[in-house]
C-alpha cells in the first residue's frame, strides 16, 4: 500500500498545516464544517477507511469496529486519551491504536496551574463583578481569597503532565504531595521535595488543594467518589484538567452547595459536552470548556504524531505511539 492510496478518514477539522500535510501524503477525506460525525457517520467511515483519524469526541465502541471494512487496521486518534476507544475489540479486530503522547504536557500543566491560581483567589468572581458596573471600588475586605504559598497541593496522577504541574506549583511555593499507580523516581522526588502517599484516602484528608492529572480508565472512573470527597476538608479545592469521569460529579456538586468545599475549577465534565446547571449557578467554580491542550502549538505537534503514526504504520513498521490495552 503507498501513501498515495491509503484512505484515511479524518473526523474533525485540524490545523491547516496538518491537513496540507495529510492530503499531500495521503488519500485524505477531511471534515471542513467541522460538524461532530454521529454514530452512523463514524460507522459509514469505518467501512469506508484505511486509516481512522478520530478526536475524543468520537465515541469509537464496539458498535462501530465490529462493522469496520477488513483494510482498517490503524486508529491514529488525535489526541492522548483513549478512553473513547474500545481498545479490546480493537485488538480483536487486528487494529492498531495510536495516540499523542507527551506534546500538550507543558499546555495541559500551565492550565491546571491556571486554574490552581483562579480559584482560590476568585479571579472569574472577580471578573464578573468587574464587568457588571457593581464594583464600588478597593476596600480592604474587598474580594478576599487565599494565598496558595506554603499550600499542600495533592496531585493525582504523577504522570507526565502531573509531574509538570508539580514543578510549577513548586515554583509557586507550594508543597507537593501525590498518589500515584507507582512511585516516581527518588530522583524527582528529591528534585520537587514531593510526599508520596500509596493511600489515596490518607492523601485527600491532608490536602488544600487537589489536582486531578490521572487518565479516564475503567479503574479511574469515579476515583474520586462521593466517599472520598467527603475525606477533604472545606477548605479545600479541587482542580480537574484531566477528565470529568474521574470525579463523581454529583457528589462534587452537592458538596461545593452546601460549602463542604471551598471551591473547584474544572475544564472537564463527567457528560460534556453538557455542563451540569447547578454547577453554571456557582460562584466558588471556575468553568473552562474543555481548552486546557488548546494552544496552537500543540494542536500542530499532535498533528504532526498522528501522520509520523499513519507513515510508520504504512511502511510495514510498528508506529511509536502504539496503545498497548494493558499498559492503560
Amino acid at each position: 500500500m503507498t501513501y498515495r492510496k491509503t484512505k484515511v478518514i479524518v473526523t474533525r477539522k485540524l490545523p491547516d498545516p496538518i491537513e496540507t500535510r495529510l492530503m499531500e501524503l495521503f488519500d485524505v477525506r477531511l471534515n471542513l464544517d467541522d460538524k461532530p460525525f454521529t454514530h452512523a457517520e463514524l460507522i459509514a467511515a469505518a467501512k469506508d477507511a484505511d486509516v481512522l483519524v478520530p478526536t475524543v469526541t468520537d465515541r469509537i465502541d464496539a458498535g462501530v469496529l465490529v462493522q469496520a471494512n477488513p483494510d482498517l487496521r490503524l486508529i491514529a486518534n488525535f489526541g492522548t486519551g483513549v478512553d473513547h476507544i474500545d481498545l479490546a475489540t480493537a485488538r480483536q479486530r487486528g487494529i492498531t491504536v495510536t495516540n499523542t503522547p507527551g506534546v500538550l504536557t507543558e499546555d495541559t500543566a500551565d492550565m491546571t496551574l491556571a486554574l490552581i491560581l483562579a480559584v482560590p483567589r476568585r479571579l472569574s468572581e472577580g471578573e464578573r463583578l468587574l464587568r457588571s458596573g457593581d464594583w464600588g471600588g478597593w476596600a480592604p475586605t474587598g474580594m478576599l481569597g487565599h494565598r496558595i504559598w506554603g499550600k499542600r497541593l495533592g496531585i493525582v496522577g504523577m504522570g507526565r503532565i502531573g509531574s509538570a504541574v508539580a514543578r510549577r506549583a513548586r515554583a509557586f511555593g507550594m508543597q507537593i504531595h501525590y498518589h500515584n499507580r507507582n512511585r516516581v523516581h527518588e530522583e524527582t522526588e528529591r528534585e520537587l521535595e514531593a510526599t508520596y502517599w500509596e493511600s489515596l484516602d490518607q492523601m485527600l484528608a491532608r490536602m488544600d488543594i487537589v489536582s486531578v492529572n490521572c487518565p479516564h480508565t475503567p479503574a479511574t472512573f469515579h476515583l474520586l467518589s462521593a466517599r472520598r470527597l467527603a475525606l477533604l476538608r472545606p477548605h479545600a479545592y479541587i482542580v480537574n484538567t484531566a477528565r470529568g469521569e474521574v470525579i463523581d460529579e454529583n457528589a462534587l456538586i452537592r458538596m461545593l452547595r452546601n460549602k463542604e468545599l471551598a471551591g473547584a475549577g474544572l475544564d472537564v465534565f463527567e457528560h460534556e459536552p453538557a455542563v451540569n446547571p447547578k454547577l453554571l449557578a456557582m460562584d466558588n467554580v471556575v468553568l473552562l470548556p474543555h481548552m486546557g491542550s488548546a494552544t496552537i502549538e500543540g494542536r500542530i505537534d499532535m498533528g504532526e504524531k498522528v501522520i509520523i503514526n499513519i507513515k510508520t504504520f504504512v511502511d510495514g513498521h510498528a508506529p511509536p505511539d502504539r496503545v498497548l490495552e494493558g499498559l492503560l
